[in-house]
């Protein structure tokens, strides 16, 4: 009986999904110009750094082919992780406005109801534009395709994407008992896509030792990326650090799921 009802509730999520899809692509102009300032946006970011190596050659010990590949890494996870389940930002709202209330009894999972609610199918192309900007900086930065740096070149935007994905759910979880944590939220998604964007050695001090390795965010593009430019850590930690993305991100896979279930079991509502 298991089997039978599981492919019926995949079959509901299909049917959902499908449904936004349809949605989103009846309106072509408004879709088109929503996949296009999605691609801006990555732009302007990749902008920020071009204009910072057009006045500096080197950046702390790295070149612009370098941070390229750490922007590269970093931006393809973030934008995959933007696209599955990004929409669960909006929790806020959900909150004030009662919809979580509705969603709650329904029989179907919470998360996977909240994430359908709002496809965000215009984000893909923000994950075509990161493909390319890494495929360029791979090229750039000369990184040889052996097996084991095209092994790492697959796994490590996908580690991070479900990394970032756990920091959207439990930095979302939050709002069950502070509805106005959007900042909060903003500053661990966003502010660590841009903190991942660039190498470590930009940062100092107590910044650096909390994100990098408090949080783990040094192990989405930073680590991996040293291991494919084939050169030693100049802050001195071990090369294999590189590898450590995938057991990383099912450690903060596993935590957001322990904090998302916590808020759901102790959620009283807003009384809206």
């Amino acid at each position: 009986m298991a089997e039978p009802a599981a492919a019926s509730t995949a079959a509901i999520y299909r049917r959902l999904v499908a449904a936004q899809v349809r949605s989103q692509l009846a309106y072509r102009v408004s879709f088109v110009l929503d996949l296009v300032s999605n691609v801006v946006f990555l732009g302007a970011d990749l902008l920020t750094v071009l204009v910072v190596f057009h006045r500096v050659p080197v950046l702390a010990g790295f070149s612009l082919a370098d941070t390229l590949l750490v922007f590269g890494l970093a931006s393809l996870g973030f934008s995959l992780a933007e696209l599955i389940v990004g929409s669960i930002d909006r929790m806020q709202r959900h909150v004030r406005t009662g919809l979580l209330d509705a969603v709650l009894i329904r029989p179907l999972g919470v998360l996977w109801q909240l994430l359908v609610l709002d496809v965000g199918l215009r984000r893909v192309g923000r994950v075509c534009s990161g493909l390319v900007v890494l495929a360029i900086a791979v090229r750039l930065a000369g990184v040889p395709l052996t097996p084991a740096n095209l092994l790492l070149l697959v796994i490590t935007p996908v580690a991070g994407a479900v990394f970032f994905g756990a920091m959207f759910v439990a930095t979302a979880t939050v709002a069950f008992w502070w509805v106005d944590s959007g900042e909060l939220s903003a500053a661990l998604t966003h502010g660590g896509r841009d903190f991942t964007s660039y190498p470590l050695t930009v940062f100092g001090g107590w910044f650096r030792h909390l994100f990098a390795f408090g949080l783990g965010f040094g192990f989405v593009a930073y680590y991996p990326a040293l291991i494919l430019l084939d050169r030693p850590d100049p802050l001195g930690a071990p090369a294999w650090l590189g590898w450590c993305g995938p057991l990383q991100a099912a450690v903060a896979a596993t935590l957001a799921a322990l904090i998302w279930r916590t808020g759901v079991r102790h959620y009283r509502s807003t009384g809206s």
